[in-house]
């Protein structure tokens, strides 16, 4: 019997163990994840019955394969969660779903609500051309965003970097309010210094252009009209947050014969003098452990892949070593209640403001975004109709003065923020808080990230090693990407097929999975 050796409990790594598992009685199992619990960047952290998404996750993909996977793991709610109930509030229910209010294996539908907290005012993420926008903006404003816009139009700007793309997408005006300030301080650069494919990966297909397009296509209800990613309306999401997906998903491994060892932390990659991968060595419990594989599907930073592994030549060890990460740091704030106003027409619970995150374009902070959880689900937050459960998300690098902060001062730094941008009142508003961190959470795009495909080729000389997921790649990929990666690799372990450009090849081009 043959034996894979998977790195990482996250999306890719559990896709990939529950898919040999579950396509091939001839492989054995193996999972090694460093930390505690399962899903990665997509866990759920619940801290005295308040939970936490890392990141935000919305679960939608244009992927039939991935949401028919999800629909197995966690099938669509039958009946209406607490707060549909409590708002009389219609949603989609699946026939013979399970009730949510009865059962906790189970999906919900939630509405889409994202947007940017600029200048004191609420603006739709993506852009909208609503008039509430023309009336935020003001009319001189309003003015320069439409000749910037046209402006952009009659002159491309090469695309070779971030500030570029957004330019010719959005027109300047628009990229100086709305994108250039978050995206230096999610990278910790400015948009000029970052390669444009990020920005190709993250805004596929949306532009003025594509907004414009949709507007539209609901005025005149054309029928299968094409939606782009970012400007969906619904979404799935797990009754207790996304890393209950992954261990449903674990649990099944686990049932199926499948081994996952946690707080295992790989250490060493073993090559032979022929290249071919024989095993690795983790550390558990301060003791190391040896063990031989057929095959290694790894999700973990390609930084640390290589680092581990014996016999890399100079030029491949020198890119992977300069390969950039951004960490996050986020703070649950418990309080009675924001500040802020719902001035939309959806209704929900208290009457907060109904956004799952809001992206912060301020900069008399550095809180990049701010999540509500009592959007995401009812059951996310222990006392819902008494409380509001925020997350405050902040893009560090490990290591630095903000990593490095105890709990009590990245709490006070967090609560004053949320009172100089008008978010509650007084820190006396608070009544709870609680920090997390997650190393490694977002891959870069600069330093030596323009030679990535030298690394990849080197990588593929590796026949018995398969790159998947956000970290494994060094992309920046949704969890359905993720998924798509782990589904080519097993493809490729169970037919034998050498040629790995399929696995690197998800989520690369601007059409990929936009369209059935």
């Amino acid at each position: 019997m043959k034996r894979a050796l998977i790195i990482g409990a996250g999306p890719a790594g559990l896709t990939a163990a529950y898919e040999l598992l579950r396509q091939t009685q001839d492989m054995e199992v193996v999972i090694f994840e460093e930390s505690d619990c399962f899903g990665g960047i997509s866990k759920t952290v619940n801290y005295k019955g308040n939970r936490m998404d890392m990141g935000g996750h919305r679960f939608f993909s244009k992927v039939p394969k991935v949401n028919e996977w999800w629909d197995a793991m966690l099938p669509m709610q039958g009946a209406a969660s607490f707060d549909d109930k409590l708002l009389n509030r219609e949603v989609p229910l699946a026939d013979q779903g399970p009730d949510p209010e009865k059962e906790d294996e189970v999906m919900l539908t939630r509405h889409r609500v994202s947007r940017i907290f600029f200048d004191d005012k609420f603006y739709d993420y993506p852009i909208s051309l609503k008039p509430e926008t023309f009336k935020n903006m003001g009319f001189i404003t309003t003015m320069k965003v439409g000749f910037s816009y046209l402006a952009s139009l009659f002159h491309k700007l090469p695309e070779d970097n971030l500030e570029n793309l957004y330019v010719n997408r959005f027109g300047r005006k628009l990229y100086e309010m709305f994108f250039e300030y978050y995206t230096e301080n999610l990278w910790g650069r400015h948009p000029r210094e970052i390669d444009a494919s990020w920005g190709k990966q993250r805004v596929k297909g949306l532009s003025i252009g594509a907004i414009l397009k949709d507007v539209f296509g609901k005025v005149f209800h054309k029928k299968n009209r094409k939606v782009e990613t970012s400007l969906i309306e619904q979404f799935k999401y797990p009754k207790l947050g996304p890393g209950q997906l992954w261990e449903v998903t674990a649990d099944k491994i686990t049932q199926m014969g499948g081994i996952i060892y946690k707080n295992a932390k790989v250490t060493k990659i073993h090559k032979a003098c022929d290249g071919h991968l024989t095993g690795l060595t983790y550390e558990k419990d301060g003791i190391e452990y040896a063990i031989d594989g057929d095959y290694i599907i790894s999700s973990m930073p390609v930084k640390d892949l290589v680092a581990g592994m014996n016999d890399v030549p100079g030029e491949a060890a020198a890119i992977a070593a300069g390969l950039p990460y951004r960490d996050y740091m986020t703070l649950g704030v418990l309080v009675p209640k924001l500040k802020l106003q719902n001035k939309t027409k959806l209704k929900t619970v208290s009457d907060i403001v109904p956004d799952c995150w809001v992206y912060v374009q301020d900069r008399r902070v550095l809180m990049g975004r701010f999540q509500i959880y009592n959007n995401w689900s009812p059951y996310m937050v222990k006392d819902l109709e008494h409380t509001v459960w925020v997350g405050l998300e902040y893009f560090v690098n490990e290591g630095d003065e903000h990593w490095n902060m105890t709990q009590e001062q990245f709490s006070a730094l967090g609560v004053a923020e949320m009172v100089k941008i008008g978010l509650i009142d007084s820190e006396g508003d608070v009544l709870d808080t609680h920090m997390e961190k997650v190393k490694k959470a977002y891959p870069a795009y600069f330093d030596t990230y323009d030679r990535m495909d030298e690394l990849i080729a080197y990588l593929n000389t590796i026949e018995n090693l398969y790159c998947v997921g956000r970290n494994g790649q060094h992309r920046y990929n949704n969890i359905d990407h993720s998924m798509c990666t782990s589904f080519e690799a097993v493809k490729n372990i169970l037919s034998g097929t050498k040629d790995k450009s399929n696995i690197w090849n998800v989520n690369t081009e601007e059409a990929y999975h936009e369209s059935k």
